[in-house]
């Protein structure tokens, strides 16, 4: 063979198992950055992982907001009004649009006992949006949106 035509045949392996490389170092990175949205059904029965950081949502319940008094603690309860419920913990300031009978997205983990711990909690931006993972949430539960 043509000490040339070898020359670029290696150079093209080469860029074709850099490129392979590259991509499959971009794969891993996305894959570890995912996080997928569970709704309360999942996190109650079990579906939901455990120490992994994921996205869940749901409606809070009426009177379940509770505030510690010497902190920026918070605990609440989402719900599906389809009768699951789970309970998160969030230390930290709320949205200025947080409240009862809201829909929100959070994102943390969920701990062994089925506590969710949020590290970021999202409210609705106004009255005519809602996240699409609540969207079905709050059409059965009766809010305006």
């Amino acid at each position: 063979m043509n000490p040339v035509r070898k020359n670029r045949l290696y150079m093209a392996v080469f860029i074709l198992i850099a490129v392979a490389g590259g991509v499959t170092a971009l794969m891993l990175a996305m894959e570890e950055n995912l996080n997928m949205f569970y709704p309360p059904d999942k996190i109650v029965s079990g579906d939901a992982p455990q120490g992994k950081t994921i996205r869940a949502g749901g409606m809070v319940v009426d009177g379940s907001v509770r505030r510690a008094p010497d902190s920026l603690a918070v605990e609440f309860t989402l719900t599906d009004h389809q009768g699951s419920e789970f309970i998160v913990d969030y230390t930290g300031i709320l949205p200025d649009l947080f409240r009862e009978g809201q829909g929100i997205l959070v994102r943390g983990e969920l701990s062994q006992v089925g506590r969710f711990s949020a590290v970021e909690v999202l409210a609705k931006h106004d009255e005519n949006y809602m996240p699409p993972e609540l969207l079905d949430l709050a059409k059965e539960g009766g809010s305006s949106g």
